[in-house]
């Protein structure tokens, strides 16, 4: 904590100051002993320690809030009403939860308030609000509702961790976190924080990049509820409802919200709608040792996408002026409405029941039960299609423009403004398929296509629409032990896991014909299937119906143990160290390809990690502090079991990362600081290659030991010039490269070494990592006017270069350019608030205008084409061959919010 001064004859009192409205921690508060200097700033969580006695006078102050006088007393509770009603709602109280202290623990943190996630998200996409902290670098991908993802220092999802009220949620197997299973996170997160690097989290996470901790609001709130309503561009319309029973006599409270939203989509052709659902139960007795909290949230949706990457040229040739940034390739009409070949559907719904036990005044046990049972997948085309130049829809290794209108495939399915005729698709379909002949009963004469299958009337060259399913059970327990002694702290911990994961395809449209010969299941001669499923998150999703194609499950355990020591002798020193250590389990089980191997052996892994840090509080305003560590990472599901099959691969190995971090932090009453340096190497990668051998043979160069090095300096700064105007920021800029070339010897198809055969080497020392910006910035001043509120805020992208992969064959060349850097870009933000009363009622009106002056700019490039003829096409030196995603251009949405 933070303490000013020390009256080694007073006692110490201990307390939180809080939002009165919003029950919110108000970080950076003062705390005065009346008529002395005596003093002290409160914590992340709004606490302080202060020395006084009983009854001696306080005054609480901060920026924007009323300032009040109260007597001392141990335990207390501080409730400062706002100058101008805030939104929010508390945070989740499971101890489980690692929340980070400012000037306490020993890592980079950073905020987002519970009313900015209320306020300006919107219809952002929710990793978006992040972009305004160091490090971080979100974008919509191909711009339907939920498909966007979020880079944090250079590490993608995979190598970043996300928690949810303390509970991992990426995916056990291949790392992920797809995000339009967390829809809802808008309308429940009480709050978000950003620790980078080795973070808090005492679980064994694969925290490269960072943690984002998540929270949602709990039961424990006042008696109320709100409606919202919603609207935005692009015929975006959400409407929520919340409402809370406060707590009772006998310790139980309830909250529950149900919202709805629906959208056109601001990209062509990606329509969507979701339901949100959240309920929570919580009971705390007064006077009792156990708090219990029981919640459900789920966000259950459909939305069409745009999968297929597009050229720069083709945004050109196929849009309305110039370059069109709504340009879908994979968008048309099925029967006079949108359709699209590429449609996400699921339903996640996370179950959680969490005890906290006070056992005594020095030892507590938390502990933490989930459970989920995601349901869902995504459509694309199935069928040999392309053998039709009339269905020839989809461009491979090529873009549109020279699939379409070069080489004039897939045009009499193509409308005159490049969109999909899915009716004549229908129409080719059956016109081009003969009645089926063969022997299994009950299809005689019905129109019925395949994917490879040709004989008895059967046509291959079709085009269906199937689902692919990524469905999963998972269930985990999280408990920890703490126990105080003094100014130590001691904490042991274990970490369960269980996910099963359903992989499969289904028919979803058969798009006019009858049915479909299957000939995927390799414990089968063949069969033909006309049952479909509804691409929908709350219909029967396939899994206990027939499938197509493949249909595995993977089984991936966890056992983790951790352990926390830490120091704090409540002034100005507190010391951490943290390990822990997990098995990671790894099982393959095969129902269609593999019936001489349909079981795999089970692979088990060990990781871990050892950290630790120290912080030290200067003075009052100051803290300097620094962390360190390493961490052994089990390879992901893919990796133990490459090409799809039950073989597990021999050549495993752990990654390591090592990480170091300084930082400095300054805090006043209207002026917030901090600045961090960091170095971490994330190495012990492992990479294939195929080669060709003498005599047309093809074998594999194995790297292994690849290093990349990811340093950065980041500054964040919140100044509060009165209680009207409030200027905040952030720069963060980063170095992240390749340390150096690698050899790889080359093995055959037997994984045998090659005689003879010299080593591969890959050229990248020095290469630039891609796919995330390595300079941000960003400036927002907010000013208060009565009841109105605004903001302006400008954020700056440099240093952003193309995604690409290293086993690319330009790596293979000494001279190869390395990445291709895109052009920088800046962003302009605008919003307003007004707070009324409405018969009664507390409520507001938001409005956010997003990328104010409609800037263009490219947010990722999946290939890296370097421009080498200065007469080429290029948009801002960029090659016109780039398959890009531009970033949208100006959207704005508006909400009304009433509590009664």
């Amino acid at each position: 904590m933070f303490l000013a001064a020390s009256q080694v004859s007073l006692a110490q009192i201990t307390g939180k100051v809080i939002d009165a409205e919003t029950k919110d921690p108000l970080p950076g508060a003062t705390v005065v002993l009346k008529g002395t200097q005596t003093g002290e700033i409160t914590g992340f969580d709004g606490s302080f320690r202060l020395n006084a006695t009983e009854g001696q006078t306080l005054q609480v102050s901060f920026i924007g809030f009323e300032t009040v006088e109260v007597a001392a007393k141990a335990g207390m509770v501080v409730e400062l009403v706002p100058k101008t009603n805030l939104l929010g709602e508390i945070v989740i109280s499971s101890s489980v939860i690692d929340v980070a202290k400012e000037r306490e623990t020993p890592v980079a943190i950073s905020t987002i308030t519970p009313a900015e996630i209320s306020l300006k998200v919107g219809n952002m996409e929710f990793p978006e609000i992040m972009n305004r902290t160091p490090g971080v670098y979100a974008t919509k991908q191909g711009g339907g509702y939920g498909d966007s993802r979020i880079s944090l220092r250079g590490f993608d999802q995979r190598n970043t961790s996300f928690l949810i009220n303390g509970q991992p949620v990426n995916d056990m197997e291949n790392g992920w976190v797809y995000w339009s299973n967390w829809q809802g996170l808008t309308d429940v997160a009480s709050g978000i924080q950003i620790q980078r690097g080795l973070g808090a989290s005492r679980l064994a996470v694969p925290s490269v990049g960072g943690t984002v901790s998540i929270f949602t609001k709990a039961a424990e709130i006042e008696r109320g509820g709100t409606f919202t309503q919603g609207i935005g561009n692009d015929g975006y319309v959400k409407t929520g409802f919340s409402y809370n029973t406060g707590k009772n006599d006998k310790g139980w409270a309830f909250s529950a919200l149900l919202s709805r939203w629906s959208g056109n989509g601001y990209v062509n052709g990606t329509s969507g709608e979701g339901w949100t659902y959240f309920a929570a139960l919580g009971y705390a007795p007064e006077g009792s040792a156990h708090n219990f909290n029981l919640t459900l949230l789920g966000a259950g949706q459909w939305h069409h996408q745009r999968s297929t990457w597009v050229s720069i040229r083709d945004y050109i040739n196929f849009g309305e002026s110039g370059v069109d940034r709504r340009w879908n390739t994979d968008a048309g009409e099925l029967g006079g409405e949108e359709f699209n070949m590429r449609r996400n559907f699921y339903n996640k719904p996370l179950a959680t029941f969490n005890w906290d036990w006070k056992i005594n005044e020095s030892v507590k046990l938390a502990t933490s039960l989930y459970g989920s049972a995601g349901r869902g997948g995504g459509t694309g085309p199935r069928g040999n299609n392309f053998r039709n130049s009339d269905i020839d829809l989809y461009p491979f290794r090529r873009d549109l423009t020279e699939h379409l209108l070069e080489r004039n495939l897939g045009a009499a399915s193509r409308n005159a403004d490049g969109s999909i005729n899915f009716d004549n698709v229908v129409a080719v379909n059956r016109a081009t398929t003969s009645p089926y002949t063969g022997s299994i009963s009950g299809f005689q004469g019905q129109l019925i296509g395949s994917n490879g299958f040709r004989n008895d009337g059967v046509n291959r060259a079709v085009l269906v629409r199937r689902a692919s399913m990524n469905s999963h059970n998972w269930v985990g327990a999280i408990s920890t032990l703490d126990f105080d002694k003094g100014d130590w702290r001691y904490s042991i911990g274990i970490d369960l896991r269980s996910y099963t994961g359903f992989h499969y395809r289904s028919l979803e449209n058969l798009m006019g014909l009858d049915g479909y010969y299957s000939t995927g299941n390799s414990n089968s001669a063949g069969q033909i299937q006309n049952t479909t499923i509804n691409a929908s998150p709350f219909r029967n999703t396939g899994l206990e119906r027939e499938k197509i194609d493949y249909f595995n499950t993977g089984i991936v355990g966890w056992q983790g143990l951790n352990g926390l020591v830490e120091y704090n002798n409540e002034t100005s020193f507190t010391a951490v160290l943290q390990a822990g250590i997990s098995n990671q389990s790894f099982k393959r089980e095969d129902f269609f390809d593999q019936p001489n191997n349909p079981i795999s052996e089970k692979k088990s892994i060990t990781g871990g990690y050892l950290k630790g840090g120290a912080n030290y509080n200067l003075d009052a305003r100051s803290n300097v502090f620094f962390n360190a560590g390493y961490i052994s990472r089990q390879p992901l599901f893919d990796a133990v079991f490459p090409g799809f099959a039950n073989d597990i691969n021999e050549n495993l190995q752990n990654e390591e990362i090592v990480s170091v971090e300084l930082g400095y932090g300054f805090v006043s009453n209207n002026l917030k600081v901090n600045i961090n340096a960091y170095n971490t190497v994330w190495g012990n990668r492992f990479q294939t290659r195929s080669v060709p051998l003498t005599g047309g043979a093809t074998g594999t160069a194995q790297f292994d030991d690849i290093d990349v090095r990811h340093m950065g300096v980041e500054l964040e700064v919140d100044y509060r010039y009165n209680s009207k105007f409030r200027v905040r920021g952030m720069v963060s800029a980063g170095d992240w490269r390749y340390t150096d070339n690698f050899e790889g010897a080359v093995f055959d198809d037997n994984n045998q070494p090659v005689p003879g055969r010299a080593n591969e080497i890959l050229y990248v020392k020095d290469a630039k990592v891609g796919d995330a910006a390595q300079f941000t910035s960003f400036i927002e001043g907010e000013y208060k006017i009565g009841k109105f509120v605004f903001d302006l805020g400008y954020r700056f992208v440099d240093g952003l270069y193309a995604d690409y992969s290293i086993e690319d064959s330009d790596f293979f060349q000494e001279d190869n350019q390395g990445a291709l850097k895109l052009p920088s870009y800046g962003l302009v933000d605008l919003g307003g608030t007004v707070r009324f009363d409405l018969m009664g009622n507390t409520s507001s009106f938001r409005v956010n205008v997003n990328n104010l002056f409609n800037t263009i700019y490219i947010a990722e490039s999946e290939t890296n084409i370097h421009r080498v003829d200065e007469s080429a096409p290029a948009w801002k030196g960029i090659d016109y061959r780039n398959s890009v995603w531009f970033g949208f251009g100006t959207t704005w949405n508006a909400t009304l919010r009433i509590n009664f």
